[in-house]
């Protein structure tokens, strides 16, 4: 089944946050994806960066930390959401807001925007988790609970579904949305992301 971009968040089997994001592509896949300390990137491949002339939604921050609130999305609403956040705004209207004004990609599909948040838990034990997506049709912001793990994705999957997420660092994260578990059943995969929270996140990307 090809559900093209697919993210992941909640908590893993360790009980530790997480949020992973996987890019599968039919039209351009000849991309990668880059981390970096607070942040990671997808990008075309070298040879191939004019690509983003024949699409201007292929390259993009798909993740980053700010305050240690880790933000996960498949375009340019990472950027948008991430500085609602950091001017103080709460989660579910940061995300809602971002979406709304985004709104869905512009291109032949119709693509939606996927997007997700996950706050660790604070002094006081309060832990945050939300994720969201705004189509042609509709649009949807959901809270997760504390247990759990939820992905969703721009095609098929476009409401948050629960699963097992087996995986304890970041480098596992990546590799587990690429190809193990429920996400062995979805093709064409290209990169991915992933992120684990243990007293503070780390981030690895995976290149097929």
């Amino acid at each position: 089944m090809y559900l093209g971009r697919i993210l992941s968040i909640g908590k893993n089997q360790d009980n530790n946050p997480f949020v992973a994001y996987r890019v599968s592509s039919r039209s351009f896949p000849n991309r990668i994806a880059k981390e970096f300390e607070h942040s990671a990137a997808i990008i075309p491949k070298e040879g191939y960066e004019k690509d983003i002339f024949e699409n201007p939604y292929i390259a993009y921050n798909c993740l980053k930390v700010v305050g240690g609130t880790a933000i996960i999305t498949n375009g340019s609403h990472t950027d948008v959401i991430s500085d609602k956040i950091a001017v103080g705004m709460n989660i579910k209207d940061a995300l809602t807001l971002s979406l709304l004004a985004m709104d869905y990609e512009k291109d032949d599909y119709n693509t939606p925007r996927i997007a997700a948040v996950v706050k660790p838990e604070n002094s006081k034990g309060e832990y945050e988790a939300y994720v969201g997506i705004v189509t042609h049709e509709k649009i949807l912001v959901e809270r997760l609970k504390n247990d759990e793990a939820v992905y969703i994705s721009t095609y098929e999957c476009q409401s948050p579904e629960k699963v097992e997420f087996n995986a304890s660092n970041s480098t596992e994260t990546a590799e587990f949305i690429i190809n193990k578990g429920k996400f062995e059943e979805f093709t064409n995969p290209v990169a991915s992301v992933g992120a684990v929270f243990n007293k503070k996140w780390t981030i690895a990307s995976k290149n097929l």
